[in-house]
């Protein structure tokens, strides 16, 4: 909220030493000018207004805005604006007790009192958006951002007033501190007019684009103001005769058209110029026209009409009244060669699609009464409202969750239609896996192939328009890590997170299980308990040390590094010594006996399948046959490092109570990763031999990089390649050797 507020019996506006001004002030702060924009309540709805009107004109009684007007002035233009969008009493209501929690002391429970739950809801929820400040460049921002958003996703009502009073802040920005425009104004036109536009408010979307344009580049914005109307008057002739030949037209074909004038804002050709690198002379669509005719008949009729006219430009033809944009605005559009060569965009709706183009998702007011179908709310938005609150249950983090939602807020549509020809809108690039996650999460977890057009795809195909798009699914299939690499949905992008995060903890919760198993045999006990009732209590005690509400998310800690199993298992065995439970000596000894073997029966075994619970440290890439170590590192699972490793023996000699002992499995079930250096003489074709040979010696390459600066006669060719132990490697390294050109093959020497 920008406003300063003085409150001084000296300041009151019922006492000003100018009458003209007071008089003014009076008029613009007295209830009179929000009643003739309220003529679609009833007259107990207009009194419910009134009422909330003379409270908050009582609890700002002595504020003043910065402009120097009475601060009541401020709410009533903000449930102007609600007004013309058409909201209900109780949103007209909350615009204007807005700011009385935060700036009157008044509290929420008053609220309920005197206007009832769902208005001091709707207030409540507007002070904490006030209380949001965005900065961009700060992770605050998306905290404060999920918070506005999920407000909005409750009760769409509060986004609405918040975006009127945004915009009357906006229209009287002058008033408020030179320092704070470039702040309010960046906020604006990042947050505030994406979300006016993503809800379908257009004019709105507009006007807070331009006001934003204005503050935040003042010179630039001037310079295109002067130029736009030059420009007007040089072009009114050409407008006036494409408004004549247009009514003699339809005059003459029996059509009732309604024709408006219309012109691009400030901003938008700022933007069409920064983008495409053109002058003001060369953005050629700057005016148009907007048709009204009263059926969806009519508009196709009217757009015959227009292309008998004149020339239309290829190309530039959309029909949005076949299929919606995604916040619900139809319309056609087609851009026409008309005379003297000026291109003129043309835009034919009917009266009820205007509604919708202007006002958006606040048009579901004026269709609740005579059109309460679910097709309409679906097409104003609230399908998007409500994919928040879905996004919102599998994320937890405020960062991730603006990710997601970002992806959502500037979305340039296209249509898709299932094999039973439904449509479906997503953003541009979005894949088959979008399409499938939007279909059903269920669909999206078990995707394994798709058909478009009847022809088979990879799931990272791009969809195109018009595309009929089949998904196959396999009940083994699950989300695979890959895809998040190419999905552009916000909710297809927190369903495979949300499953990989679920997969990842129940690995982790084993491999804690393994550990602190280990760990209690070291102890000397031979056998976890488990979870019988007779145990029930002592899981009880160690869950309230550690902290944990429960023993999986103990178990699953302990997997990733945020407790240690040693200290854990000692405090078990003390629980357990309470119950009468002594150490067993046999197994006590059988540990110790072990302990500095080199297989120890305590030892975690690897055999490549443990996924995201056990990592290979990339700084030695240890593969079998190498001696190991493990580490749990601190919420990152268990590391592994070669024994050698200067990395790990840093670790070790720093943090020794977190290194566990680790083995290889006899029978490993994947390849793993490893670094090779291969020089070679600088001759031609020698990195497609050695990429040959490596491939015939059944080594998979990952990844190559050579040398940024070539010596005159030789250069070092740096390979990550998937082998299965240290035998293959040895393999791959002699076969690499025996190539011609090559003078040396080794592997990578881990970091010291």
């Amino acid at each position: 909220m920008m406003s300063a507020v003085a409150k001084s019996p000296s300041t009151d506006p019922k006492r000003g030493a100018r009458p003209s001004a007071a008089a003014l002030n009076a008029a613009a702060a007295s209830f009179a000018a929000l009643t003739d924009r309220l003529d679609y309540l009833g007259a107990e709805d207009v009194e419910q207004v009134r009422r909330a009107y003379r409270f908050a004109d009582e609890a700002h009684l002595g504020q003043l805005r910065n402009s120097g007007e009475p601060y009541i002035t401020h709410p009533i233009a903000v449930a102007a604006q609600c007004a013309e969008w058409k909201l209900d009493a109780q949103a007209l209501m909350a615009a204007l007790l807005h700011d009385a929690i935060e700036d009157c002391g008044v509290t929420k429970v008053e609220l309920i009192e005197r206007f009832g739950a769902p208005v001091a809801e709707l207030v409540d929820g507007l002070t904490k958006l006030d209380k949001l400040h965005f900065n961009t460049r700060e992770e605050n921002q998306a905290e404060s951002f999920r918070k506005m958003l999920l407000a909005m996703a409750r009760d769409v009502r509060v986004i609405l007033v918040k975006l009127a009073d945004r915009t009357h802040n906006m229209r009287t920005l002058d008033d408020a501190p030179r320092e704070k425009w470039g702040r309010i104004a960046r906020e604006t036109l990042e947050i505030y007019a994406p979300i006016a536009h993503r809800l379908g408010l257009n004019q709105s979307y507009r006007e807070l684009q331009d006001l934003s344009f204005r503050y935040l580049r003042p010179w630039r914005y001037a310079i295109l103001a002067k130029a736009v109307a030059k420009a007007r008057g040089r072009r009114r002739d050409l407008i006036q005769k494409v408004q004549q030949e247009l009514e003699a037209s339809f005059s003459q074909a029996g059509m009732s058209v309604r024709m408006a004038g219309r012109e691009k804002t400030l901003y938008s050709i700022y933007r069409k110029m920064e983008e495409k690198r053109l002058s003001f002379a060369h953005v050629t669509d700057i005016y148009g026209f907007r048709l009204i005719v009263p059926t969806v008949i009519g508009c196709y009729t009217c757009l015959g009409i227009l292309h008998q006219m004149y020339k239309p430009l290829p190309g530039k033809f959309k029909d949005h009244i076949a299929i919606a944009k995604l916040n619900g605005y139809q319309s056609l559009h087609t851009t026409l060669v008309g005379p003297a060569g000026v291109n003129v965009e043309f835009q034919i709706r009917t009266d009820a699609m205007n509604v919708v183009a202007e006002s958006g998702v606040a048009a579901h007011w004026l269709y609740k009464a005579s059109e309460p179908s679910a097709a309409t709310s679906e097409r104003l938005g609230a399908k998007w409202l409500q994919s928040l609150l879905d996004i919102q249950d599998e994320t937890r983090d405020a960062a991730e969750f603006w990710d997601h939602v970002k992806v959502d807020l500037f979305p340039d549509a296209v249509y898709v239609f299932t094999p039973k020809s439904q449509i479906l809108a997503l953003p541009r690039g979005a894949t088959v896996v979008d399409f499938a996650y939007a279909i059903h999460s269920n669909i999206g977890d078990h995707t394994c192939a798709a058909r478009i057009n009847g022809d088979q795809v990879p799931l990272r195909t791009e969809l195109k328009n018009g595309d009929v798009v089949e998904v196959i699914t396999a009940p083994v299939s699950t989300p695979n890590p890959a895809w998040l690499g190419f999905v552009r949905t916000g909710r297809a992008r927190s369903k495979i997170r949300h499953y990989l995060k679920s997969l990842a903890h129940a690995e982790s919760e084993g491999l804690g299980e393994k550990l602190l198993a280990q760990a209690l045999r070291a102890e000397g006990v031979g056998n976890m308990p488990g979870n019988e009732p007779e145990y029930q209590q002592l899981w009880e005690k160690l869950l309230r040390f550690t902290g944990n509400r429960s023993r999986a998310e103990l178990l699953t800690d302990i997997g990733l590094g945020k407790r240690i199993a040693s200290i854990v298992a000692k405090r078990l065995l003390n629980l357990l010594a309470e119950r009468g439970e002594k150490p067993d000596a046999l197994t006590l000894s059988r540990e110790r006996f072990t302990a500095h073997e080199t297989i120890s029966q305590g030892a975690v075994t690897l055999d490549g399948s443990e996924n995201s619970s056990v990592r290979f440290a990339l700084c030695c890439r240890p593969i079998p046959g190498d001696s190991i170590v493990g580490y749990l590192g601190h919420g990152e699972g268990l590391v592994v490092h070669t024994l050698e490793c200067g990395v790990g023996q840093r670790l070790r000699h720093k943090d020794s109570e977190r290194f566990l002992t680790v083995e290889w499995a006899d029978e490993p079930v994947r390849t793993f990763e490893t670094g090779v250096v291969i020089t070679v003489r600088n001759d031609k074709g020698v990195l497609a031999r050695v990429a040959a040979t490596l491939a015939d010696a059944e080594a998979d390459i990952t990844h190559v990089e050579m040398n940024e600066e070539t010596p005159q006669d030789s250069t070092d060719l740096r390979f990550v390649i998937a082998v299965r132990d240290r035998a293959h490697l040895e393999a791959v390294l002699r076969a690499a050797r025996r190539t011609s050109s090559v003078l040396s093959a080794t592997r990578t020497v881990p970091s010291h």
